[in-house]
């Protein structure tokens, strides 16, 4: 017979391997699961054995020849219904149907299929006709369409084929007994069973899949009693009752002891209730455990080494404020770090952002669907302190060697201009307390580059694009010479110093995404005494554009008892300056989710949560054109050009007048517009400044670490002048009527 096994996004390798485990032949895998051929044997066998198959089907027909549901309800007449149902009999129906033109209501279809099993069993049976059960049939018929090609099949597992039976009571944030056991496998614990701990362990689902993959106890065991197949006309008792057998027979003594901890007394409790009903009780040890107090030594008595599989909470059911969850993985990671070397962990979570606050890089990753919501799950494994010291050791070792050999002539001189600068630059930031500046900015035309630093650790070396005169070869000696030379004379360690190629940018795209931020640090740098989170890797920018330090500045002896609005806001580094001021209130706008996160995690870690500080993701010209707030400081920092589906593009140079029209629209009477571009070549539209009074700053806004690189950006102060706007458009229909004259 041939039967389909389904399975959840992503897992249907795991499905296969069961299938072959099992005695299953012929396998095809598509997107949803695994069809494979299989005699009863190794069907009954996949049933009870399978950890990670959400449901089994037998194929009863399949047709590519219908075009309609008319079509459908005909020749699903012609197919031999009474081997499967009679009027004794109960039974129902389900569908799935994708890229089909000729259904366009799948419950309709299935409501065909219905109506023909019943009118079949009818014909067979002198009128008499089975009863449709919804709830508790006997028989489940399954419709499935792909476009054109139809597949009727009976439900051979049962409709809970995927729940094992012991789970009668469940926490509010629930896991499916399949989507534990796959995670189990994706961590590859199953492989080499040891210490195995779950720190949020909930309703004990991951414990309990865990000791029964520890004991080799085949989950269909628990409750052998609820699969479909049992009701069905081809089920042979004596194949099953030999199935059986063979799985009791196949379970073994644990070797390893299971820990599960959580911080609800309820959810321990019914972890419990549920571990006793699967028969694992006795190898899981729960406990109620706040994990963010755990000791050092109540990890070691764990032992010293062993797995972690949890899946935190991540705030999408339960009522944890953002906030509050930053703080559990961040608490999370550094219990982590300081206490599981020579441990590997695997974290399961929706939320991308929250697994940075890990502070580790994965070993791997794993995409996962649960419960709908898109999760990764990432690996880890914590270096011990052998480990650590080993590897520190060895990359000490490469340094020293590398730092050993003479530099080339190039890089000797590159060298000798950054020492030049650390003298100079270095000490007039150290001076100023500051910690993150511009340390050389294409100083010498063969070395065209930007490199900051940031708190005498990290560099960013932004390589700018050479000119397609430069041989490629060369560019890249160069680049390489420019590399040597920072490291040496900073002392930075090579894999602090991250290189990027910067070229002109277009719109937004200087803040597209490089890399999946979960796969490296965020790192904390200081200005103006806040903190500020910082990405290295993933972005072009960092998080915090450093020529608009002294801008930043300036907003925060501005913002008192102000009601200050940010546009085009990036990560909040101007809102927490006005907060930090003593604004009234704040409102940050940006298109971007990532960026509003980011900005409301630099506002949190500054101490700013209250309710008076707002966050919009909203495209910044949309949202003045649809508020009617009004606001004592505005920040507005546009991208020089960009693209919107709503709006089309906007230009800093042809489109400016119009923006800053809106953004003085929001500005109280006495209030004030800040407005900046990178844009060096822009120019401020000439009848603005018969409207507003307009102050070019630009002097006053760039550092002494940008000084030397000439134009980096231009900055206004607008404000309203006493005669009004309209008063303007009259004087210049008034002078225009005159010229005409």
């Amino acid at each position: 017979m041939l039967f389909f096994a389904s399975a959840s996004a992503n897992q249907n390798d795991l499905v296969e391997k069961e299938v072959i485990a099992a005695g299953g032949t012929d396998i095809s895998t598509s997107s949803s699961g695994v069809e494979f051929s299989a005699d009863l044997e190794s069907a009954y066998r996949f049933c009870l054995t399978s950890r990670s198959a959400t449901r089994v089907l037998v194929l009863v027909h399949r047709s590519e020849a219908m075009t309609s549901t008319d079509e459908l309800y005909e020749y699903a007449m012609k197919l031999p219904w009474e081997s499967w149902v009679n009027p004794e009999r109960t039974f129902a129906v389900t569908e799935t149907v994708t890229e089909c033109r000729w259904i366009r209501n799948s419950h309709f279809a299935a409501l065909r299929l219905k109506d023909a099993v019943v009118e079949r069993i009818r014909q067979k049976f002198d009128g008499e006709r089975p009863d449709v059960d919804r709830d508790n049939p006997d028989v489940v018929f399954h419709l499935h369409v792909n476009r054109n090609l139809v597949s009727f099949y009976v439900d051979f597992g049962g409709r809970t084929f995927s729940r094992r039976g012991y789970r009668k009571d469940q926490t509010e944030a629930v896991m499916g007994e399949f989507m534990a056991a796959s995670i189990l496998y994706r961590s590859d614990w199953y492989k080499n069973p040891q210490t195995f701990l779950d720190p949020f362990c909930g309703s004990g689902t991951i414990c309990i899949e865990a000791a029964l993959m520890a004991t080799n106890t085949a989950p269909g065991l628990i409750d052998p009693d609820r699969f479909a197949f049992l009701k069905l006309p081809i089920h042979k008792e004596e194949i099953w009752g030999k199935v059986l057998d063979e799985a009791e027979k196949a379970i073994h003594p644990a070797t390893c002891k299971i820990y599960g901890w959580d911080i609800s007394e309820k959810a321990i409790g019914i972890a419990k209730a549920n571990a006793l009903r699967a028969g694992v009780l006795d190898l899981i040890e729960f406990s109620v455990k706040d994990f963010r107090k755990v000791t050092e030594e109540e990890i070691k008595a764990l032992g010293s080494s062993g797995s972690v599989v949890t899946d935190p909470p991540y705030g999408v059911r339960l009522e944890d404020s953002k906030a509050a969850l930053r703080n559990l993985y961040s608490d999370t990671g550094r219990i982590f770090f300081d206490y599981f070397g020579g441990w590997k962990i695997s974290v399961l979570s929706s939320d991308v952002e929250l697994l940075g606050y890990i502070e580790m890089k994965p070993e791997r990753t794993n995409k996962i669907i649960n419960g709908g919501l898109e999760c990764q799950l990432a690996h880890y494994y914590v270096f011990n302190e052998e480990e650590r010291k080993a590897l520190k050791e060895k990359a000490d070792a490469k340094r020293a060697e590398r730092l050993s050999q003479e530099l080339s002539p190039g890089a000797q001189m590159a060298y000798n201009r950054l020492k030049k600068n650390l003298e100079s630059i270095g000490k007039q930031m150290a001076k100023q307390g500051i910690t993150c500046y511009r340390l050389y900015d294409a100083d010498m035309p063969e070395y065209s580059a930007a490199i900051d630093f940031y708190e005498g650790k990290w560099i960013t070396l932004q390589e700018y694009a050479a000119p397609s005169s430069i041989p490629e070869e060369d560019a890249s000696r160069r680049l390489e010479e420019l590399i040597l030379a920072t490291e040496r004379a900073t002392g930075t360690d090579l894999e602090n110093i991250f290189v990027k190629r910067r070229e002109r940018q277009r719109g937004d795209s200087q803040y597209v995404r490089r890399s999946t931020p979960s796969l490296s640090h965020f790192f904390m740098v200081q200005e103006n005494g806040h903190h500020f989170s910082v990405n290295f890797r993933d972005y072009l920018d960092t998080g915090i554009f450093l020529d608009h330090r002294p801008v930043r500045a300036m907003i925060e002896k501005m913002a008192e008892n102000k009601r200050f609005l940010n546009l085009f806001c990036y990560t909040g580094t101007a809102t927490v300056h006005a907060a930090a001021g003593k604004a009234l209130s704040t409102v940050s706008v940006d298109t971007s989710s990532t960026y509003l996160d980011w900005a409301q995690k630099n506002m949190f870690v500054n101490g700013f949560s209250g309710l008076n500080h707002f966050y919009y993701k909203s495209d910044s010209i949309e949202y003045l054109k649809t508020s009617r707030d009004r606001f004592d400081l505005i920040f507005c920092d546009p991208p020089t050009f960009s693209n919107n589906k709503s709006r089309g593009t906007f230009d800093i140079q042809r489109d400016h007048a119009y923006l800053i029209r809106q953004c003085m629209r929001h500005l109280s009477k006495e209030g004030t517009l800040i407005f900046s571009t990178n844009y060096t070549r822009f120019k401020m539209d000439e009848e603005l400044g018969e409207i507003y009074r307009i102050e070019d700053i630009t002097e006053q806004t760039i550092g002494e670490d940008f000084k030397r690189s000439g134009k980096i950006h231009k900055c206004y102060l607008l404000t309203r002048k006493a005669v009004s706007p309209v008063e303007v458009v009259r004087k210049k229909t008034i002078r225009k009527v005159s010229l005409k004259g």
